[in-house]
């Protein structure tokens, strides 16, 4: 059993031996590898355990986004530097993400986002499907 002040010393040290295995995990994804990953995909995606939203991506960079059933917003993707901008209707404020692989899962990370400030923080791919997004199209209903 380790001693209290052997402990203080090891978690440290642990943490700098591991440092550059998480940034090597880290290694963002290109546009291409991106849209080779998730093109004719519905992805599902967790925050801190939590559905946080649903994409469907398209053909030609453009995606349908979902966070409740059966309202969707469209938009389309492109590449900003290392991150992927997503520009939905009605919003035309660019959302820029910086994805990549983590142990077979495609993990994100809003841009701008310190990953040390709030590891909750990204988002995890929970679930994908080469089914469609149901989107029943605007102003449907009574």
């Amino acid at each position: 059993m380790l001693s209290v002040r052997a402990a203080l010393v090891a978690v440290p040290l642990a943490a700098l031996l591991l440092a550059p295995l998480a940034a090597a995990a880290e290694t963002p994804m290109t546009a291409a590898e991106f849209e080779a990953h998730v093109t004719g995909m519905t992805i599902t995606y967790q925050q801190s355990g939590g559905i946080f939203g649903i994409e469907e991506y398209l053909p030609g960079r453009k995606v349908r986004w979902s966070v409740a059933p059966g309202e969707c917003k469209y938009g389309s993707w492109y590449p900003e530097a290392e991150a992927l901008c997503f520009v939905y209707e009605y919003d035309p404020i660019p959302h820029c993400w910086t994805f990549w692989m983590q142990g077979g899962v495609m993990m994100a990370r809003s841009a701008g986002v310190d990953p040390g400030a709030d590891p909750g923080a990204d988002l995890a791919e929970a679930d994908r499907s080469a089914s469609p997004l149901p989107c029943p199209g605007p102003d449907v209903g009574v």
